[in-house]
């Protein structure tokens, strides 16, 4: 077993809501085809939104995603299904509040930051991603880089580093408009 596929299996899908109002036990196949891990054995988009997150909250599964994702990324999942995470990924740590009815709102949970939180533990395959020049991935997770890594000064020098290939607005800084250490 893989990492994603052991980093889903620890999770309790059955004892979650989804953003879709029943239980979050569907993400796990859908995961599991996004990884290229379901039944065609390729990496298969399966959107997430208004299941796990919205443009405006995060629901109870966003963190559990959020370490799905990260296990994703250390595996090396394909190429789409790498830059369908990372997507995941930024949509997770960029998420502005907790749903307002779910029960991680009730416990006060902070799901954004709960999310963020795990996305820091992992900023290592976030380095390496930006590091690969891989087009698409090292933008995306230099953007995310600049939400959650609290040493700004690493930050900076990873832009110097990575400029020749990093898109114009995480070269320029533009990307760091959103970002969320500093509200820490």
């Amino acid at each position: 077993m893989r990492g994603v596929e052991r980093e889903i299996a620890r999770q309790d899908w059955t004892g979650m809501r989804c953003g879709c109002g029943g239980s979050a036990e569907h993400l796990a196949g859908d995961l599991l085809q996004l990884a290229g891990r379901g039944p065609g054995h390729q990496p298969c988009h399966v959107s997430l939104e208004d299941h796990v997150w919205s443009a405006v909250v995060l629901w109870e599964p966003a963190p559990a995603v959020t370490s799905v994702a990260l296990a994703a990324l250390a595996d090396g999942v394909a190429p789409p299904a790498r830059e369908w995470f990372l997507d995941l990924l930024q949509h997770l740590v960029a998420g502005e509040g907790t749903a307002g009815e779910s029960a991680s709102a009730r416990r006060g949970l902070d799901l954004p930051q709960l999310c963020r939180d795990r996305a820091v533990q992992g900023s290592w395959l976030l380095y390496a991603e930006v590091m690969s020049n891989r087009s698409v991935g090292a933008g995306t997770a230099f953007e995310i880089l600049t939400v959650v890594e609290p040493d700004r000064a690493r930050l900076q020098r990873l832009r110097e580093i990575a400029a020749d290939w990093l898109p114009v607005c995480c070269r320029t800084g533009m990307c760091d408009d959103g970002q969320r250490v500093s509200d820490r």
